[in-house]
């Protein structure tokens, strides 16, 4: 029988005139992996707070087992300022001891790429105290994650950490033998982890066995039976079930809900987008030029981030970018706003972006504007708008919106100076989109956003028509709002990923592999004849003749799809059509190989 390792009996707190906890009665036991969920302001920080004693409750107590190693990585850590990286991680572990524990290694690499913490100016021997929050933020998680514990207790770990660093903790807590209670917003990272769900809701906190692709079902399933008056989010939380259950199979590890109750609770849920109609009105509202990329090269001061990049953002993409810590992400979308915003006077380095006439452009950067304090949050959104079209014949006002967005009528008349961190976040993504932009580029949008609003964001998406860029380490929204994925490998090209976000975690994989083991051979190994830059050239003509072909079997697809909707009466019809698809389906794999075999010598 497992251990108990922490019980919470009868807890309450009370903020003000709110009750954050109300009568909450819980308990850990040893292996337990726990995610929290909730909206922002519900009281999950203060729940584990309370569990890990770093708070008191009002009323009830917290009891934990004798002896019990308890490990805590809170939202601001309590790193010395004036020590070094080795002093907090390493401790007084001499450099042979920790270089030949296992487990140090694999913190360290996981965490900051390298043994010799590479971005760090002096390497582990670096003064903390200039620091990014974020750099501070993995420094506080390798010295929780490098010490033994029974139980860990983490509070948004994946924030500040990119695509790789969040698959390699997910892997990580895994393998680690200590119970887990985790707060996170990052709902890839629950369904790898967690094996049940605490949902922080009005007071109470409800139970819920499996991941977070098993607490969608189970809370739908609840809502649905209780007969709640909450009709929008029922029908929110069932669309997002059912892109899950139609998507990739198998997004949890062990998938434990009953498929075929989720099966039912879903069947007249539409697809989240229907993609044909959403780029015919995309073309309309767009023409047939967006943003066109030739030959461009792009540097932040003298580093060079992309050089001779030739791409196209058609009317209707919806491109996810991922990519390593600065190769050149946002520098990407800053060249192609500054050319938007100058009417193609401001260009990049090298090369030239040529900006379509009828493109209105929003860009929501990782820097949250500062917008007058005093101004009531339903001001600041009828500054831009009163009303706003958001497609397929979606029209709001800007309260209506608000909504939407977690205001609820007594929030929209806030001033913006009381708002928090991630409500400024919703606000400005808010007056974004009431301007009625065409193209979309949105920086680590989901930054200090709560999972109800991410839910609320992709249903506002799901029906957005226009062209999309979105920047995220938030691998399902990614998934979940975008149709294709190109990456930055930090080798200064461009890439469409056939396979998404898997085959840009396994390239990656492959390259470290690479430097890997041309670092450990032999100078006289080492010589390689290199490719001729012509033949290079060659390979990426190809490659972009193949995106392009690529693209244009996607449209053909989409085309199919509709002509055999339109067409489901007609048996011989449909079946001629089917054969079409099934042929083109042969076409895109052998383009798909022949793009992995270019991609490797380009």
């Amino acid at each position: 029988m497992a251990v108990n390792l922490v019980n919470v009996e009868n807890v309450s707190k009370v903020y003000g005139t709110r009750a954050l906890l109300d009568g909450v009665s819980l308990g850990v036991s040893e292996g337990d992996r726990i995610g929290v969920v909730g909206r922002n302001g519900d009281g999950k920080t203060t729940l584990i707070r309370m569990l890990a004693k770093l708070e008191e409750a009002d009323t009830g107590r917290v009891t934990h087992s004798g002896g019990l190693r308890l490990g805590v990585l809170t939202q601001h850590d309590s790193l010395d300022p004036e020590a070094t990286v080795r002093h907090e991680v390493i401790r007084d572990m001499a450099d042979h001891e920790w270089a030949g524990n296992a487990k140090v290694r694999d913190v360290l690499t996981g965490l900051f790429g390298g043994l010799d913490l590479p971005g760090f100016p002096q390497g582990l021997d670096t003064v903390i105290g200039p620091l990014s929050g974020g750099e501070r933020r993995r420094i506080a998680l390798a010295k929780l994650l490098i010490e033994e514990q029974d139980l860990i207790v983490l509070d948004e770990p994946t924030n500040h950490l990119d695509v790789e660093g969040i698959a390699w903790l997910a892997q990580h807590l895994r393998e680690r033998r200590s119970g887990l209670v985790c707060v996170t917003h990052d709902r890839w990272f629950l369904d790898q982890v967690c094996t049940r769900m605490w949902d922080v809701q009005r007071g109470s906190v409800y139970e819920y066995e499996g991941g977070y692709s098993d607490y969608v079902f189970a809370r739908a399933e609840r809502e649905r039976i209780a007969a709640t008056e909450e009709v929008k989010r029922q029908n929110l939380v069932r669309k997002e079930l059912a892109w899950l259950r139609r998507g990739a199979p198998a997004r949890t590890s062990k998938p434990r809900f009953r498929v075929e109750a989720a099966n039912e609770l879903i069947k007249d849920v539409p697809p989240p987008r229907d993609s044909s109609e959403l780029m015919k009105f995309a073309s309309s509202r767009l023409g047939k030029t967006v943003f066109d990329l030739e030959d461009v090269t792009i540097q932040a001061g003298p580093k060079v981030l992309l050089k001779h990049v030739t791409w196209q953002l058609g009317p209707g993409d919806r491109i996810g970018l991922v990519g390593v810590n600065g190769a050149g992400k946002t520098s990407l979308l800053r060249a192609m706003a500054e050319a938007a915003r100058t009417d193609g006077e401001t260009q990049p380095a090298g090369g030239r972006v040529a900006v379509g006439k009828t493109v209105k452009l929003a860009y929501l950067s990782q820097e949250v504007a500062e917008l007058d304090p005093n101004v009531r949050v339903l001001e600041a959104v009828q500054q831009v708008r009163e009303r706003v079209d958001l497609g397929k014949g979606r029209e709001m006002t800007a309260g209506q919106l608000c909504e939407t967005f977690g205001f609820s009528k007594e929030k929209q008349w806030t001033p913006v100076g009381d708002l928090s961190g991630g409500e400024r976040r919703r606000l400005q993504l808010l007056r974004l989109l009431m301007d009625e932009p065409n193209v979309l580029f949105l920086d680590e949008p989901t930054n200090d956003l709560d999972i109800e609003t991410l839910t609320q964001l992709e249903d506002v998406l799901d029906g957005w028509p226009g062209s999309m860029i979105v920047i995220s380490h938030d691998r399902f929204f990614v998934e979940r709002t975008t149709d294709r994925v190109f990456a930055l490998l930090g080798d200064h090209t461009l890439r469409m990923l056939p396979r998404g976000i898997d085959e840009y975690l396994e390239r990656r994989h492959r390259m470290e592999a690479q430097v890997a083991a041309t670092a450990s051979a032999p100078a006289a190994e080492k010589a390689v004849p290199e490719r001729s830059a012509a033949d290079q050239r060659a390979a990426k003509k190809e490659l972009q003749k193949i995106e392009r072909q690529l693209d244009k079997l996607s449209e053909r697809e989409t085309k199919l799809h509709a002509q055999i909707a339109e067409n489901a009466t007609d048996f011989a019809k449909v079946a001629e059509l089917d054969a079409e698809l099934r042929d083109l389906a042969g076409q895109r794999d052998e383009l798909e190989m022949r793009w992995l075999e270019l991609a490797d010598d380009a």
